[in-house]
């Protein structure tokens, strides 16, 4: 073997043995960025990923949020696992304490930051309107801009009233969620719950239908914020049923006064004869009037026993109950009129 072809050979091997140091050398700093916490500046930080994002833009992305030291690991990472075309698009919360790999199953599992939203017992159905339009991450559709007939035409119930058909809950959603989707799901929501409370309902009620309890619930609901009072006040309305008596409840002359009202009512009102004035109509008026939560619900359909046929504020955010007009007619006095 000639001497020029001995030092082609021994730089060969020298190149093979630096190759194989190199690629040793990446194999261990590979491993080391899988188990190293990515790098942040704060805590945590909200990271977007785009619909139709490649997996090489997510990567350079993370490099320039300085999570990663350079975006070749992360694809590696990405393609060894299999997951090269299974991230899911949607914000994420990433924090500082998360290793690589950890965030690849974060972005593959679509665990998306969650926007919460509440609807609160006793709100209407417009002011739950406002509250989705209003919402920074979901809202500004213009949904308090349509009638009631075009949203419900827009959720799939034409000509069904929206009044309290939509659980007063909180709800969390993705970001792109529109206010229909929230609407959408509390709707469900209430339908579920009504239908698990009217299967266990107690027996010989004056409702016939889930619907009726719907709106004797949600007059209840208006009447009280005291939890503990929800079944006897709902006990006064049965009994009242049961007697054809006039449920003669504010609530109800208030939601049928509409905007016209201005936090008094007046004789003229209660003698108004609007379908919602219970003072005028017989039994219930003809749709709930506001969003009742499952408590009111329940204590509707398992009304507490007794006489009372009437209650008055006492102003501490509870009732007297009394059982004749006579003891009614003190309450008054005592609680209204303060003699």
């Amino acid at each position: 073997m000639t001497t020029h072809r001995m030092t082609l050979l021994r730089i060969l091997l020298i190149l093979l043995i630096a190759l194989g140091a190199l690629g040793a050398g990446v194999w261990v700093d590979y491993q080391r960025f899988e188990k190293t916490p990515i790098a942040l500046d704060r805590e945590s930080i909200v990271f977007d990923i785009p619909v139709g994002s490649s997996l090489g833009q997510i990567a350079e992305r993370l490099t320039e949020r300085g999570a990663i030291p350079h975006p070749y690991y992360f694809i590696a990472l990405a393609y060894r696992r299999g997951d090269q075309a299974r991230i899911k698009a949607g914000e994420y919360t990433l924090t500082a304490a998360m290793t690589p790999v950890e965030v690849l199953d974060h972005l593959v599992r679509g665990k998306v930051v969650q926007y919460p939203i509440t609807l609160v017992n006793g709100w209407t159905f417009r002011r739950a309107v406002e509250a989705i339009d209003a919402h920074p991450h979901f809202g500004g559709e213009g949904l308090a801009a349509l009638s009631d007939a075009e949203l419900m035409a827009r959720l799939g119930h034409p000509g069904e009233h929206p009044e309290g058909r939509f659980f007063p809950d909180t709800y969390a959603f993705p970001r792109g969620t529109t206010g229909i989707d929230v609407l959408r799901r509390a709707m469900q929501r209430m339908k579920l719950v009504l239908a698990e409370e009217w299967a266990g309902r107690a027996e010989n009620l004056p409702v016939e239908t889930p619907y009726e309890a719907l709106i004797l619930a949600s007059i209840v609901e208006k009447e009280t914020a005291a939890t503990h009072e929800r079944a006897k006040i709902a006990g006064v309305f049965v009994r009242r049923l049961r007697m054809g008596m006039r449920l003669q409840t504010d609530p109800t002359v208030i939601y049928g006064m509409g905007e016209r009202y201005e936090g008094d009512i007046r004789r003229s009102d209660l003698r108004e004869a609007t379908a919602y004035n219970t003072y005028v109509i017989d039994g219930l008026p003809p749709t709930p009037i506001s969003l009742p939560g499952r408590g009111t619900i329940h204590a509707v359909l398992h009304p507490a026993d007794g006489d009372a046929l009437f209650f008055v504020s006492k102003g501490d955010g509870t009732h007297k109950f009394s059982a004749t007009y006579a003891e009614h007619k003190r309450a008054v006095r005592r609680y209204i009129l303060g003699k």
